[in-house]
């Protein structure tokens, strides 16, 4: 028991909690940047049984720190012993949650088409939700070492992967291949919707009485995004319910769009630079 102990406390280390745009974020920042670079360009052809290593490799890791996120916050010691008071609002089923259950079929499933669809998500839906807590981390960090790096870890893993199926998957894009990414996204937040309204009916059976709102989405308790939050309280629910869901699939739409453009803009560096060798090659047997 005192091991255990020990273990926790060594795993629950503070730190002062990380300003945004801080030191701490713009190392992370760095990180992040430098193993999106070298990924995109060491893998960029790469065969597909060499993508679903990657994939099952990130998936271990973000997994294994989702995990030890949750012993954190759901273990307290009192007394010497540990007591489970678990906070239902952290439950892993949010939208940057998302790649804790897509990453796998990424990286096992046989259907190709469903494998696709959530590469698609990876890259438009999953990126833009790691982009938008890498520019602004809000209230993301804590006082807790490990959590603020899990948290960094996490979502800088979304937008390596988003990034990295980007470049794999540039010569597939197509409204196609966007749509299905939405569609993964609507059958997430249908989800998430089932969730909260199931959480909000059976918890006072169990004597729980906490805040459990998957997506925000809920219609039960205020959605606390930016911008979401605000509409939130001045429209009714389902109109809040139809802005949320184009809202994000524009959002997703801009980040596909912004892919498209770069990766066009990488391959006619890539043709200009074959063009270049090649007028050179010949300017030389003229000669």
């Amino acid at each position: 028991m005192k091991i255990l102990t020990e273990l926790f406390t060594l795993f629950s280390a503070e730190m002062t909690e990380p300003a945004s745009f801080g030191p701490f974020h713009f190392a992370c920042v760095g990180v992040m940047l430098l193993l999106t670079a070298i990924t995109c360009k060491a893998f960029k052809n790469c065969s597909d049984e060499t993508l679903r290593r990657i994939t099952a490799f990130v998936w271990i890791i973000v997994l294994t720190l989702e995990v030890y996120k949750h012993l954190i916050f759901g273990f307290e010691i009192e007394d010497g012993r540990f007591v489970w008071d678990y906070p239902w609002y952290i439950f892993p089923f949010q939208f940057c949650s998302s790649p804790l259950y897509i990453l796998p079929i990424i990286a096992f499933s046989k259907r190709e088409g469903l494998r696709t669809a959530c590469i698609a998500y990876m890259m438009t839906f999953s990126l833009f939700a790691g982009l938008a807590v890498f520019c602004y981390p809000n209230d993301v960090f804590v006082e807790t070492i490990g959590i603020n790096i899990q948290t960094m870890v996490h979502h800088g893993s979304q937008i390596l992967m988003g990034a990295f199926y980007a470049v794999r998957y540039r010569k597939r894009f197509s409204p196609k291949f966007f749509m299905g990414g939405v569609a993964v996204f609507c059958v997430m937040v249908a989800i998430a919707y089932a969730l909260n309204i199931s959480a909000y009916h059976i918890f006072p059976y169990f004597g729980i009485d906490e805040t459990f709102n998957m997506f925000y989405i809920s219609p039960y308790f205020e959605c606390t995004l930016p911008l979401l939050s605000i509409i939130y309280g001045i429209v009714p629910y389902p109109v809040f319910a139809c802005i949320y869901i184009f809202g994000f699939v524009l959002c997703a739409l801009i980040v596909y769009t912004l892919a498209r453009v770069l990766v066009s803009h990488v391959k006619d560096e890539n043709k200009a630079v074959r063009l270049g060798n090649a007028n050179r090659y010949a300017t030389r047997r003229v000669c």
